[in-house]
């Protein structure tokens, strides 16, 4: 099928569950903002980072339990660590920044941990109340720090992708671009690699070494190997290959993001076809069929 003249293929994304916490990132808008994307380093992929996460989009004040400006950024990692997550992030990233706080983003979720960030107060932190919520009050160089301990965690999906094909690099990444920005700030999702676009896409596991890895170069996509390999699967006149990866709350969100990015991206007129990574069941149990978005 075609979309906008770009050539959508018959295949599928490959997607896994992954449990996720949202943090509410609260105060003078551009130190919350600053608060955020550090909350949010270090966390593209679970391959080699400890979670994955990004900010998920901009609060108006109406929105926040303080009343301040904000952000929501989604957390997303195993729900054994999901404690160890939010503590580390909030405690490294978020109480030492000037004006802000930090409060639960998913305060109905049956599953809930606490992170006892008082303990940092050291006897003279107090409770209070912020927004109706519980919280805790704690002296700090700046005046004082509050924020809620008590987070909640659901399960949601991780790995939805698409592949954008153009005929060179210029080409495709601008197209890329065009669908990863068309997913930013859509509610319950995240892209959490830099600017949203992959351009190492990965496989698990190795073909070629025997020592284990957990993944390596995703070669049937790699055009420079396109006549060199027998399972090359990059169409012909495609140069360059990106991917836009995308975690939700849930499958519908992911889906939608998807369809969104396909679409923004298929419209710059750059995209000679639209495709997506999948490993055979080997990587997760939703299988987001490119085709069906569009039904």
């Amino acid at each position: 099928m075609e979309t906008e003249g770009t050539v959508i293929l018959d295949t599928f994304a490959e997607a896994f569950p992954v449990w996720i916490s949202r943090v509410i990132v609260t105060g003078e808008r551009e130190w919350a903002y600053r608060a955020a994307v550090s909350a949010t380093g270090f966390a593209t992929s679970r391959i080699g980072c400890p979670c994955e996460a990004g900010i998920e989009r901009e609060l108006a004040q109406r929105e926040t339990p303080d009343g301040r400006a904000g952000y929501s950024i989604l957390i997303c990692g195993e729900k054994k660590q999901m404690k160890q997550h939010i503590a580390a992030r909030i405690s490294q990233c978020v109480l030492p920044v000037p004006t802000v706080s930090a409060f639960d983003g998913l305060p109905d979720a049956k599953d809930r941990f606490y992170i006892r960030m008082h303990y940092f107060g050291d006897g003279y932190e107090e409770k209070c109340i912020v927004g109706g919520r519980r919280c805790w009050k704690i002296p700090v160089m700046q005046g004082e720090y509050a924020g809620e301990e008590r987070f909640g965690t659901v399960k949601g999906v991780a790995g939805g992708n698409f592949l954008v094909m153009g005929k060179d690099q210029p080409s495709a990444l601008s197209a890329a671009t065009a669908g990863a920005a068309a997913i930013a700030g859509r509610e319950g999702v995240i892209t959490s690699f830099p600017g949203g676009v992959v351009a190492s896409g990965s496989k698990v596991g190795s073909k070629n070494y025997r020592f284990p890895m957990p993944a390596s170069t995703n070669h049937p996509f790699c055009p420079t190997l396109r006549g060199k390999i027998p399972d090359s699967e990059v169409p012909d006149g495609v140069g360059s290959i990106y991917e836009v990866v995308i975690n939700g709350i849930d499958e519908k969100a992911v889906k939608a993001a998807m369809k969104a990015g396909i679409v923004a991206a298929a419209g710059t007129g750059k995209a000679l076809y639209i495709g997506a990574s999948n490993f055979n069941g080997k990587l997760g149990q939703y299988r987001l069929s490119l085709h069906n978005l569009f039904c």
